[in-house]
């Protein structure tokens, strides 16, 4: 259906279609009718796990982004507060909403209790009354009139038959650009508080703003939505952004969980630089771990705080000594710092630590000096030969900050093993303290001779 000829090129932020609705009512179906791709997981029951959240799509020439949102289990404790929690993330994060409805099945309370959020947010709502596949369910669907959300567009998500119509509508109600971009200019530098829940990220943004601003509670998942708070810290204002605790995979959270999930990846978005806050009494998990890559994946800058030292013993010291070696050696380079955020006992670190990542995170090498370096490290440590050949590299040149993004200009491939060690060598000359490093490898093809 979609007419997608390189969303990729696009630059800039889009507007966002959330697609809302009950479990097995084919929104995964109807997602990949929109994005013209077998992208989002598709089952035929409820709470189908899905590994990606949100796709590009393009229609008649606009390119937008497509959110599907799991599905509401109306057999689940506090089905009102689940409802309500889960669309009223979903729906704020978005610009428009297309609400799915099975049309076969009708007006169920579970689709009741969603239009009363969706009214309340204010955002435009397209209704679409999905399994229409002849005249006699298209009637059907015009029942659906008695949502008070306007004309239902009869569509089957898996035959196509109404999906152009469809399209065209949503089309009508996302505005040109998002109402939200992210890619704010200016202003105070952006951090975003990011772990796994009850590690003390609320606590320690209310001992850095000196009053409760944030709800603490020993329970996991307090905090839903992120907070952005000023925060005056050495001389300085700080914009924070308190997010919810990653606790799962977002493919295996469900609920509340799958939005803050949501949440937090788009504050690591909005950010310069991520705190991750880790409890120091606890193992380095696979979430921290799974945390530090969204972050390096989002190129944002990171400080690694670990949490609740006073309750480290030395024996608990020595044995994070080797998780660090162990399971940190690809974050080597990120600033880590030991606090209480109950007591503020070295809070003060963390700006000194901020300020060193953002500078790495900023910092721009002259071509000449790059070139120099570049020259001496490969006559020092030449690239190994691999089946007779020797590859190496001819030019290089710093593209970009925030993050530094390299390009290499080479006679053959890179191992992935010579590149690190560029790398290295790279934030042993010129520091980048708290940053990832992009480096982009471009072979130069030998010319035939004619």
């Amino acid at each position: 259906m979609t007419e997608t000829p390189d969303v990729d090129t696009h630059v800039g932020p889009t507007p966002v279609l959330a697609v809302v609705g009950r479990p097995n009512v084919g929104k995964s179906t109807l997602v990949n009718r929109i994005i013209g791709r077998r992208e989002a997981v598709v089952e035929d029951r409820p709470g189908v796990t899905r590994d990606r959240v949100s796709y590009d799509a393009n229609w008649n020439g606009r390119i937008f982004t497509v959110v599907d949102t799991g599905g509401w289990d109306p057999d689940a404790e506090g089905l009102a507060e689940a409802i309500s929690g889960q669309a009223e993330v979903a729906v704020s994060l978005a610009d428009a909403v297309l609400f799915v409805v099975d049309a076969t099945v009708g007006i169920t309370d579970t689709d009741a209790a969603v239009v009363k959020v969706l009214r309340k947010s204010g955002k435009p709502v397209v209704l679409a009354a999905n399994k229409v596949d002849d005249m006699r369910t298209e009637a059907e669907a015009y029942g659906l009139w008695n949502l008070g959300l306007g004309e239902p567009y009869p569509i089957s998500a898996l035959h196509g038959r109404g999906s152009g119509d469809l399209l065209d509508a949503c089309l009508r109600a996302l505005p040109e650009l998002p109402e939200h971009g992210f890619e704010e200019v200016g202003g105070p530098r952006r951090i975003a508080i990011v772990g796994k829940p009850n590690v003390g990220k609320s606590s320690l943004l209310n001992k850095l703003a000196g009053e409760n601003r944030v709800v603490v509670d020993n329970a996991a998942g307090t905090t839903v939505d992120p907070v952005d708070e000023l925060v005056e810290l050495g001389g300085e204002t700080w914009r924070f952004i308190d997010t919810a605790g990653i606790r799962k995979r977002v493919k295996e959270a469900s609920g509340h969980e799958y939005y803050a999930s949501l949440r937090t990846t788009t504050a690591i978005d909005r950010a310069e630089v991520a705190v991750l806050v880790i409890d120091g009494g606890q193992t380095i998990s696979e979430q921290d771990m799974r945390i530090i890559q969204t972050i390096r994946e989002a190129g944002r800058a990171l400080v690694i705080a670990f949490n609740k030292w006073d309750l480290v013993d030395d024996e608990r010291r020595y044995y994070l000594e080797r998780e660090i070696e162990r399971d940190l050696v690809q974050v080597q380079w990120a600033p880590r710092i030991n606090v209480t955020a109950r007591t503020g006992w070295h809070i003060d670190r963390l700006v000194p630590a901020l300020n060193k990542a953002l500078e790495g995170w900023e910092t721009r090498v002259g071509t000449g000096a790059l070139n120099t370096f570049l020259g001496r490290l490969v006559s020092e440590h030449p690239h190994p030969v691999r089946g007779g050949k020797q590859p190496k590299v001819l030019f290089g040149t710093q593209v970009a900050t925030a993050p530094p993004h390299f390009v290499l200009f080479t006679s053959g491939k890179l191992d992935a093993a010579y590149e690190r060690f560029i790398e290295r060598r790279l934030r042993e000359t010129f520091g980048f303290v708290g940053t990832p490093i992009q480096i982009e490898q471009r072979v130069r093809e030998k010319r035939k001779r004619s």
